[in-house]
């Protein structure tokens, strides 16, 4: 099982954020990674066109539970923050994500704005390392942001840091790259709302397969093939229900949730659905992680301001926690139990993060307030 091992809550500087820009309902403006000495956590922060960068502690708290297994976090402070200038966008940011590769330093920062400009950039990692310009490449939408800006998804291969899928909400599209060149277009049916490459599949490389929500259907696309222009499969369901988010775990099996308040869980290799959690959360659902520790759980995030985090197979909550208001950010790290989310606290912003102690996972949630969780699996 996982259990919370700290959960804590600090206020972000008002002189580093005054006004932070609303949230897209997909919050999707929130990165974060465990630092090199594993004694603080480093959170990214988009707000209009730029990125901010706070330093938190990871020590120990102790953990203060309510009622229906509602966790209280404890107050903490930010050690430092800063803002990113290697992010030249010019347009409202919507997505920034964390890939982390398996040399420590080479950790990069990818971030999209409205009309599809993707800025890829290194992640300083240690205080000897000047905060300087690193962008590794940058590059526009093939029609160079003609028209009218709406929310980017962006996702990284876990396999191939250097493949990167853009997804362009009116557009109807996803690009592909591969570093600074465009690999091809997938034309979507419906608006994309979320996007993720899926991998560790029995059959063949999983980086080649992206699994991506428009409207009430999941669809799956295989880049190596060019009948129908890659798309393999299509899913449907509740008609009528949008779908928000898609996540897959590590053995290969896809959630996703979204209007209808229920996670459903496929098999990609059946391409069927093996589990279905009815109305687990309060109000829409906007954002799924499965756990790094124990694959068997979920973490759930509701438009509200409130995460789960439960057995699916199940359909059972281990525990929740709340932040003040709705999530304006939502993340987990890649490969640990530990998630972020910030949020608008009046009348000061604030953060929190939760830490357990049966595995490693870590919460964090950024909007005015900002939450981490650690877990750990018994």
């Amino acid at each position: 099982m996982l259990e919370a091992k700290s959960l804590r809550k600090a206020k972000v500087p008002p002189s580093l954020l005054e006004h932070p820009s609303p949230g897209h309902i997909q919050s999707t403006r929130l990165a974060l990674h465990i630092n090199e000495d594993s004694s603080t956590c480093s959170l990214y922060i988009a707000s209009g066109a730029r990125i901010y960068k706070l330093r938190v502690s990871m020590e120990d708290s102790l953990i203060n539970q309510g009622k229906e297994s509602l966790l209280i976090p404890d107050q903490t402070h930010v050690l430092d923050s800063d803002l990113v200038d290697r992010c030249p966008h010019r347009s409202e940011i919507q997505s920034i994500v964390l890939a982390e590769t398996d040399n420590f330093e080479n950790t990069i920062l990818g971030s999209v704005d409205s009309y599809g400009h993707l800025i890829v950039s290194k992640v300083i990692v240690n205080s000897k390392d000047p905060d300087v310009n690193r962008i590794i490449y940058s590059v526009g939408p093939l029609d160079c942001g003609v028209g009218e800006g709406s929310w980017t998804g962006l996702c990284f291969s876990p396999t191939q840091w250097s493949m990167a899928a853009v997804a362009r909400s009116y557009c109807k599209s996803i690009d592909v790259y591969d570093q600074d060149i465009h690999l091809q277009t997938l034309q979507t049916l419906r608006y994309p709302t979320s996007l993720s490459f899926v991998q560790n599949l029995s059959c063949g490389n999983g980086s080649s397969l992206l699994a991506v929500t428009e409207g009430c259907q999941l669809s799956l696309w295989d880049l190596r093939v060019k009948e129908n222009s890659g798309c393999v499969h299509r899913i449907t369901g509740s008609v009528g229900d949008t779908l928000y988010a898609v996540s897959n775990s590590l053995n290969g099996n896809i959630a996703v949730g979204g209007a209808d308040r229920s996670v459903t869980i496929y098999d990609p290799r059946r391409l069927t659905a093996i589990s279905r959690w009815v109305h687990c959360s309060k109000y829409e659902i906007t954002g799924l992680a499965f756990s790094s520790a124990d694959p068997d759980y979920i973490y759930i995030q509701g438009v509200d301001y409130e995460v789960i985090c439960g057995q699916w197979k199940e359909s059972m909550k281990a525990y929740s926690f709340k932040g003040d208001s709705n999530w304006l950010g939502f993340s987990k790290c890649a490969n640990r139990d530990i998630l972020g989310g910030c949020f608008l606290s009046s009348p000061e912003r604030q953060f929190c993060y939760l830490e357990a102690s049966a595995g490693f996972a870590v919460v964090i949630f950024l909007i005015r307030v900002l939450l981490i969780i650690t877990l750990v699996s018994f």
